[in-house]
């Protein structure tokens, strides 16, 4: 650790103060010492009073990320004893065989992700003051965990801000296998975790997904062999494999990406052949295709809108906006009456509140009406820190369409 300071602008302390965990070059008024890029250093007012310590990036708008409000020693045993917390926390978790362990800010980890599928952790290191200390934080993984292997995923384009560019490989262990099979409430899953999205999986939709089930297949209920139901930027096809699951009579499954598609067909067939024949893969442009469907009359009782994100900065929310809008308004149009929506966005620029609102545009577009039957959120593996409230990324609506 250096003897570095990093001193506060007096007035700018507030967020610091409240335990926000970014420092913004604007707010910092100068530095004490050498400091070498990754390096820990204590952060502290104009007066010269301790505020926080993290870790420092010149080369990056945000130049401090906080990792402690005490005055703490940040050495190896704070690194364990963090992460060793992280994990801890995670025991509620239902038994299943994969979930995330580490959520950055969240864990009061900044820039640390750990997401474990079965005997394998998979990690990125989003921030230069994790990749300085990769080695560490995978021995420490590796100590505590005791996996097979661990696989670095660190192919983000956050990175650049940082001035890092990709990188991914076997940090220890055994390499993962080609696809990694994973338990999802009875649901035999495969992830790739070294060429599928994120980190091979989306593990933040799981609780979602669960609600879908809970939806089409309460005990009282048996689905109609016509319930028909899309899923748009399926990946996969998670969603529709739960769909098929609770007794649908057809699920689509829509994609660009056509090895997803391919993927999620093996998925289904590894889990019961039969409803093969009950499912299409569509490779297509959602927007294109629920444009087609609305023109053609074409219905179906549940439609899942989860696309990828759209505003990757607060200068993107305006034309994202736009494109959530179009989205949903061709989606309303194609849900039967009394028929269900799920609609998501995980642009963590896009509030709840202004999600509602583009949603509810849509609606009163659409000449239909809606109920809200319940607000949706990323899994509890993926908590929010209270002081980060930019954490609560992923957000979305169940809705009943009249």
């Amino acid at each position: 650790m250096t003897s570095a300071s990093v001193i506060i602008s007096k007035g700018r302390e507030k967020p610091i103060i409240q335990q926000h965990p970014w420092i913004f070059s604007g707010a910092i008024d100068s530095i004490k010492g050498n400091p070498t890029p990754g390096d820990i250093v204590t952060v502290v007012s104009a007066e010269d009073k301790f505020l926080a310590r993290g870790y420092w990036n010149p080369n990056s708008q945000i130049q401090v990320r906080i990792l402690t409000w005490h005055d703490e020693t940040i050495d190896d045993a704070w690194w364990r004893a963090r992460i060793q917390s992280a994990i801890a926390a995670r025991a509620h978790h239902p038994n299943l065989t994969a979930q995330r362990l580490v959520n950055a800010e969240n864990d009061y980890l900044p820039g640390l992700v750990v997401d474990r599928y079965g005997d394998w952790l998979v990690l990125q290191a989003l921030t230069l003051g994790i990749e300085t200390r990769r080695a560490l934080l995978t021995d420490i993984l590796a100590n505590i965990v005791k996996p097979q292997g661990i696989y670095e995923r660190s192919d983000v384009d956050v990175r650049s801000r940082e001035g890092l560019t990709h990188a991914e490989g076997v940090l220890w262990g055994e390499a993962p296998p080609a696809r990694i099979e994973i338990d999802e409430y009875g649901l035999r899953i495969l992830v790739d975790v070294r060429k599928g999205h994120k980190t091979g999986y989306y593990l933040d939709q799981l609780e979602n997904r669960a609600q879908l089930r809970s939806l089409l297949a309460p005990k009282h209920l048996v689905l109609p062999n016509d319930f028909r139901f899309i899923n748009l930027f399926s990946y996969t096809g998670s969603f529709g494999l739960h769909a098929l699951a609770s007794g649908a009579g057809y699920v689509c499954n829509v994609d660009s990406y056509r090895e997803a598609l391919q993927t999620g067909e093996e998925i289904i067939r590894l889990n019961n052949p039969d409803w093969i024949s009950r499912t299409d893969s569509v490779m297509a442009d959602a927007f294109e295709l629920l444009r087609d469907h609305a023109k053609s009359g074409e219905s179906f009782d549940l439609v899942v809108l989860d696309p990828p994100k759209f505003a990757h900065s607060a200068g993107q929310v305006e034309k994202a906006a736009r494109g959530y809008k179009d989205l949903n308004l061709h989606a309303f149009k194609i849900v039967k009456p009394g028929g269900y929506m799920m609609t998501f966005s995980c642009s963590g620029a896009v509030s709840a509140d202004l999600f509602q609102k583009i949603v509810f545009g849509a609606l009163a577009d659409s000449g239909r009406q809606a109920q809200i039957v319940k607000h949706l959120e990323q899994a509890p593996d993926h908590p929010v820190a209270l002081t980060f409230p930019e954490g609560g990324y992923l957000k979305g609506l169940l809705l009943r369409v009249l």
